[in-house]
């Protein structure tokens, strides 16, 4: 079956740098947009990035646009997010996410798969 499998989440200061990635398996991934997205306490989950199946064509949230960069491999079957001068705002539980089509989605319903989250922290 397919999984996703979120890792490198950690606590960081403010303006620190973290690369999360997502490890799919159960799929070829070059047949999937993906996306990432993040949920805090209480809150919806959000969506913060979106890449279509190529890497061709990327989007990104208001927010975190010129900080966060996403990015794929799909010879190794592996997703990223590079978050660079993360703020505490960006303080939430990270997951990536894949659906099969071309287009990149920031809707959360378009996606069919989601990992199971990594926690990022950022301390002011």
């Amino acid at each position: 079956q397919v999984q996703l499998v979120e890792s490198g989440g950690g606590l960081v200061q403010a303006g620190g740098s973290l690369r999360l990635s997502c490890a799919a398996s159960g799929l070829t991934l070059r047949a999937y947009a993906m996306g990432w997205f993040r949920q805090t306490p209480g809150k919806e989950r959000k969506f913060v990035a979106a890449i279509n199946w190529n890497g061709g064509t990327t989007s990104y949230v208001d927010s975190v646009k010129g900080r966060f960069t996403i990015s794929r491999n799909d010879a190794k079957n592996m997703g990223y997010l590079q978050m660079n001068s993360l703020k505490p705002e960006d303080t939430a539980v990270y997951y990536c996410a894949v659906h099969l089509g071309y287009g990149y989605e920031i809707r959360t319903s378009a996606y069919d798969n989601w990992g199971q989250g990594t926690q990022v922290t950022v301390s002011s």
